[in-house]
């Protein structure tokens, strides 16, 4: 059986981030959402790695299900 996405929430993490390197969190089961913290440990995820060449606000996937990892592309509105 594959291990589900946990849905974290049904809205993005409207966050500024950068730069450097961020790891967004795919499997929901992070405590520092949007980013991981190794709780996928055992399961099938690993995190996305995202590089950001400079300060920017960006919206993260809070339901996980998007089509455009690591951003948030309205799949909330629909599960």
């Amino acid at each position: 059986m594959a291990d589900e996405v946990v849905v974290v929430q049904r809205a993005p993490y409207v966050i500024e981030v950068g730069p450097g390197k961020v790891y967004w969190c795919r499997c929901g089961r992070s405590k520092n959402q949007p980013f991981c913290d190794g709780a996928h440990a055992g399961t099938e995820f690993s995190p996305e790695e995202v590089e950001f060449k400079e300060k920017k606000r960006v919206a993260f996937c809070g339901c996980k299900h998007t089509k455009k990892p690591p951003f948030c592309d309205g799949t909330h509105s629909r599960i």
